[in-house]
């Protein structure tokens, strides 16, 4: 794969640094990843993910915009407000990176959806704000083998893993907690959305060019308010319904 000027010059900065290079940059381009949800986590991922050049992306949100998205779902201006999140997103992403192949789907990914929307991707990254849509993300990961990215956040905190098999995100969350809250009812920094996205896309991108060590089987758990971050490792739950082979 050649880079004309145009790109060589785009990704300059990409192609000086060692653990990228040329090799990784042609790795990014040849990468297929979808996005489930565009949202507060989807939305700054898929804006570093165009920028850094992934040949094809597939973003997947059945959601419009609404003004309180405003406040963290950067990927969006205050003329997008009701036109579909998928539809505004695209618009943004193309005028970033035209070179970047954008495919949008306003829909909602379910358990019976998931595999066919997978199929055909490289990595997946998950920054939808539901269980069910996070287990069904799961579950047609580990069963189609390719690598999911997971970002979620809340109030002050947030936290990104990598799931290659087993672990898996099920391991970690086995069913949905009775307390769970949604960013409506409890709220969340705006700022911290695009901490949590930025750091899914470096996973999205370390996964894809080999560069580094990923956070595969890790817990990376971000404290906003005390400005601490710690890593923890995430045991295989032998119980687990997803990936234990039961």
């Amino acid at each position: 794969m050649n880079f004309s000027d145009i790109e060589i010059e785009r990704y300059a900065r990409h192609l000086v640094l060692a653990e990228i290079g040329g090799p990784g940059q042609q790795a990014l381009a040849r990468a297929r990843v979808l996005i489930v949800g565009l949202g507060g986590v989807g939305g700054p991922a898929a804006l570093y993910l165009a920028a850094a050049g992934v040949g094809a992306l597939t973003v997947i949100d059945d959601d419009t915009v609404a003004l309180s998205n405003l406040q963290r779902q950067i990927v969006f201006d205050t003329a997008d407000v009701g036109r579909a999140k998928v539809e505004a997103g695209t618009e943004r992403l193309e005028a970033l990176n035209p070179g970047v192949a954008i495919r949008a789907l306003a829909e909602r990914l379910t358990a019976a959806t998931a595999t066919g929307m997978i199929a055909g991707h490289d990595l997946v990254l998950d920054g939808s704000d539901d269980f069910s849509t996070r287990f069904a993300v799961n579950a047609a990961c580990v069963a189609t083998g390719v690598p999911l990215v997971s970002g979620a956040l809340g109030r002050w905190s947030g936290q990104v893993a990598v799931f290659e098999g087993r672990p898996c995100y099920r391991c970690l969350v086995p069913d949905i907690p009775p307390e769970a809250e949604s960013c409506a009812r409890a709220g969340v920094v705006g700022a911290l959305a695009g901490v949590i996205g930025a750091m899914a896309a470096l996973e999205a991108i370390k996964r894809i060019t080999g560069a580094g060590t990923p956070l595969s089987g890790r817990l990376m758990l971000y404290e906003g308010l005390a400005g601490t971050a710690r890593t923890v490792a995430l045991p295989a739950d032998p119980a687990c319904p997803v990936c234990a082979g039961g």
